[in-house]
């Protein structure tokens, strides 16, 4: 294999939308064959657990990367970090149409300002990773002519050829990762699947089950190690690492729909991939092109703050959990307490 040979690997959609299927195995089709690009499937990213077989793929990738998904292309990187699925940050320049406009002004101001406050990733290969949000377009040409374009910025051997095999070395084996280095026989699977005239040859195919999660993913690009997020949640999601950065360490105690620890972050550096506001989501978290904190527009209606909404989200998961609400006496800085004002002199400063 080429050492510029780019594997493309795209995180399946939830569920079974058959629009969303279609663009999937379309841009998979489409690639299959393609000179100097390793093209698979693997279940959704967020939903697999460290074990599942298609994160083991992911970590068995040597060379150059793109990752496909349903997801905002921030949540999708961060994601792959916390799988150890790491690389420097290759640029896409397919996006949805209202971040276009702002790319050009943003771009070098984000760049400077995660390089200024971020902790950043550990042990980053020499390589890169791109990550693409497939919901940014409803053409699957779109999305091939991007990664072509991509493949060939790393002036891959035309006569290179798209030999999955040569992924696996060791651990995992082959045999525990041969559904994903036949795509060509995976999307017959997954179409039988899905028709209701799977074999058994089929399903044995298909990869495991995943079911639907919810945890924290942390941007640390953004991330501060300011630690508010282990003093603000009470039930035990985060902790320490050897050097004493903080990580995600039981994520299944988190507690499915609360983002309450994202709205507390002073970095927005707490995603939760599913969430449906954009900025908890994964957004890049800038207005109309205009860097402000925007955990303080996380709130509710009626003037609640973000603070305030997030011990609300707390508690009410407290009591859920048949223990005491709190409130405002555990886990909430002082500074906090005066965001409202703070946001108000954002505001005028926009001159709307």
């Amino acid at each position: 294999m080429s050492q510029h040979q780019l594997t493309v690997v795209i995180s399946q959609a939830q569920g079974r939308n058959p629009s969303k299927r279609r663009l999937e195995e379309d841009i998979a089709a489409a690639l299959i064959g393609e000179p100097g690009i390793s093209v698979t499937l693997v279940p959704h990213l967020y939903d697999m657990a460290p074990n599942h077989s298609g994160m083991q793929l992911l970590r068995e990738v040597p060379g150059p990367l793109l990752v496909m998904g349903w997801l905002y292309e921030r949540a999708i990187r961060w994601t792959l970090d916390r799988a150890g699925v790491r690389g420097h940050e290759g640029v896409t320049l397919l996006k949805a149409a209202e971040d276009v406009e702002d790319d050009e002004d943003s771009d070098e101001d984000t760049e400077e300002q995660r390089a200024a406050g971020g902790i950043g990733s550990l042990e980053v290969p020499d390589r890169s990773v791109w990550c693409l949000d497939l919901r940014v377009s409803e053409s699957a040409g779109e999305f091939v002519n991007e990664i072509r374009r991509v493949r060939d910025e790393l002036h891959t051997d035309e006569g290179s050829t798209t030999d999955l095999m040569s992924w696996i070395q060791g651990t995992p084996s082959a045999a525990q990762l041969q559904r994903y280095l036949q795509p060509e026989r995976l999307l017959e699977a997954r179409r039988a699947f899905d028709s209701g005239t799977a074999t058994l040859d089929d399903k044995a195919l298909l990869p495991e089950d995943t079911g639907r999660r919810w945890y924290p993913v942390i941007d640390y690009s953004r991330c501060t190690n300011c630690m508010e997020c282990i003093d603000f949640c009470l039930f035990g999601v985060y902790g320490v690492d050897a050097l004493d950065r903080i990580l995600v360490e039981q994520q299944d105690s988190c507690k499915k729909g609360c983002p309450a620890c994202s709205r507390v972050c002073p970095a927005n550096a707490i995603i939760f991939p599913h969430h449906k506001t954009a900025a908890i989501a994964g957004a890049e978290g800038e207005v109309s092109g205009l860097k402000i904190d925007l955990t303080k527009l996380f709130g509710g209606d009626e003037g609640e703050s973000a603070i305030e909404m997030a011990v609300r989200e707390r508690d009410r998961e407290l009591l859920l959990d048949g223990r005491e609400a709190v409130g405002m006496s555990v886990g909430i800085r002082q500074k906090h307490r005066d965001e409202m004002d703070q946001l108000l002199a954002d505001l005028d400063a926009l001159q709307f």
